[in-house]
């Protein structure tokens, strides 16, 4: 075993054709070199006993690269020695992982993190929308009072994601996401304490928690951009986002339970608690960059460098690190692919927010369903779109390495995640019993999830330097989107009298946001550094 481990790297560059297995499946290749004949001759004779031994018919060469993949697995890389490591794949070509390798691997570990980060996050911010009623009526608020409170949140999640994004591009996913989930903890956590000290304490907690949860998702696309190749960073914001909408489901399922044991403050504290075990794993078990982790294999270290997508404008590969924390954002302003991330993330916040604010009550005004007794209704469409989010992400992927174009893969992806719930919202419009509403409603919120792997995954690409600076700008757009839709709802429906004409109208700014997505969206990468004249 010992002369395995020492044969040079030489010892696996690709070999003449002479060398080559007749039906070219391996991917790993061997050619000797005459410095180490005597160690070839060795290895062939080892390989050569394996092959009789295990009746495997396809060749040397492709024994040999199973063997070196299974070695290579097996090595664990210190942060030293990574980043120690030449980027280059000494000539060879890495197969596509199985399901059981994907699934068990280190960068895999890491966005399981940061999806159970996003679960906290959700599941912190809608538990005011349980516990607001308890609270009405212990402390004597009006609805429109009970509404601020609720909206306090966005008025620190308004500007913090550009802050955060800024933050992201500068220190790193890692450090910036620690320190958020650690501040909104807290706020959750003390909660309880400013509801029973003053409004203006209450306020100042919410704010603070929309402030801290704003760096989450710029956090994200920066880990996912670092750990993952273009080949599967759809499925990875598919994995982290299905934990971003099991919050909603956690919040507002587990919620009620925690109050009926430990009072209406019982969900605060046990999320809040919950927040702050997260940082202390993440702080310890996972590292800003493959190069630095502890435990991931050679391997894996291996396949995601050279898995890396090659950058698509000329000059660009070498560019340094950001060295200034303020961002450039007149030029990120000035190109056309920025507008349709931005526009679409608007869009997408505003039939997000629509839903989960208004859905309850059209269903209760429309449809005369009392949603106290139906849990599963607020549960099945976000577990719908967590699953959906997750299927978008692995066909993408399957796009791309099919070799379909980035740019089509993303529009085909952003275009379902728009044209269809435009659709289901058609449907649910005309839908005349709650069963086949809530069908609609399922239809729409799960298909919105194809948004994960158009505008949200297409941010890495067209600047990744740039990722968290731009997703905090147009996550700032969504926001607004969302307290305009939020709050024009309700105007709307007191001027028109109808709750299907405002639903008929946001189903057409879907249709409006996917043709101008289509139009000016593109999956390659945007030199920023050059303004359009």
């Amino acid at each position: 075993m010992s002369y395995q481990l020492s044969l040079d790297k030489s010892l696996f560059r690709s070999p003449p054709s002479s060398f080559r297995n007749p039906n070219n499946s391996y991917k790993t290749r061997y050619i000797p070199t005459k410095t180490h004949q005597f160690s070839f001759q060795l290895y062939s004779k080892k390989q050569r006993f394996l092959n009789s031994w295990s009746n495997f018919s396809t060749g040397i060469a492709e024994e040999d690269g199973i063997k070196q993949r299974f070695l290579s697995s097996q090595i664990k890389v210190s942060p030293n020695d990574a980043l120690s490591v030449p980027n280059d794949d000494d000539g060879r070509e890495f197969e596509t992982p199985t399901f059981i390798e994907f699934i068990t691997s280190e960068r895999v570990k890491v966005v399981a993190m940061v999806g159970l980060a996003l679960a906290l996050c959700n599941a912190d911010r809608v538990v005011m929308s349980v516990a607001i009623v308890p609270l009405s009526l212990s402390h004597g608020w009006s609805r429109s009072f009970a509404g601020i409170v609720q909206s306090s949140f966005l008025w620190g999640y308004l500007i913090s994601p550009i802050v955060g994004g800024a933050l992201v591009d500068y220190y790193g996913g890692k450090v910036v996401m620690a320190w958020g989930v650690a501040i909104w903890s807290l706020a959750t956590f003390f909660t309880p304490w400013a509801a029973e000290t003053s409004l203006w304490a209450l306020l100042a907690m919410r704010v603070l928690l929309g402030a801290a949860e704003g760096v989450a998702l710029p956090s994200m696309n920066n880990m996912i951009s670092r750990w993952f190749p273009k080949t599967e960073r759809s499925r990875a914001v598919g994995i982290a986002m299905g934990g971003f909408q099991l919050g909603n489901v956690i919040g507002l399922m587990l919620s009620p339970i925690l109050m009926s044991q430990g009072g209406v403050f019982g969900p605060f504290v046990i999320f809040g608690l919950s927040g702050l075990l997260w940082v202390l794993v993440w702080v310890s078990a996972t590292s800003s960059t493959p190069s630095r982790h502890r435990q991931i294999s050679k391997y894996e270290l291996d396949y995601i460098t050279n898995m890396r997508q090659s950058p698509a404008v000329p000059g660009l590969e070498k560019k340094p690190k950001m060295t200034n924390v303020i961002p450039p954002f007149g030029r990120l302003l000035s190109k056309l692919p920025s507008w349709a991330l931005i526009s679409a993330n608007a869009m997408h916040s505003w039939g997000y927010f629509v839903i989960l604010s208004w859905m309850p009550i059209y269903f209760s005004t429309i449809h005369h369903v009392d949603l106290r007794q139906a849990a599963w209704f607020s549960a099945v469409p976000w577990t719908m779109m967590a699953v959906l989010g997750y299927f978008a992400g692995v066909w993408s992927d399957m796009l791309i390495s099919s070799g379909t174009p980035v740019t089509t893969t993303r529009k085909i992806m952003q275009s379902i995640g728009f044209i269809g719930p435009g659709v289901a919202l058609l449907g649910l419009t005309a839908a005349k019993t709650p069963f086949i509403a809530s069908f609609w409603l399922t239809v729409a919120v799960g298909l919105k999830s194809f948004s994960h792997s158009g505008f949200l995954v297409n941010l890495q690409e067209i600047a990744p330097q740039y990722a968290g600076t731009l997703h905090g700008m147009s996550n700032t757009a969504g926001t607004l989107a969302a307290i305009i839709g939020t709050i024009g709802a309700g105007f709307f429906v007191e001027l028109v009298g109808s709750f299907r004409g405002f639903l008929l109208f946001t189903s057409l700014l879907y249709f409006a946001s996917a043709l101008f997505w289509n139009t000016f969206a593109t999956g390659e990468r945007v030199n920023f550094d050059e303004v359009d004249q």
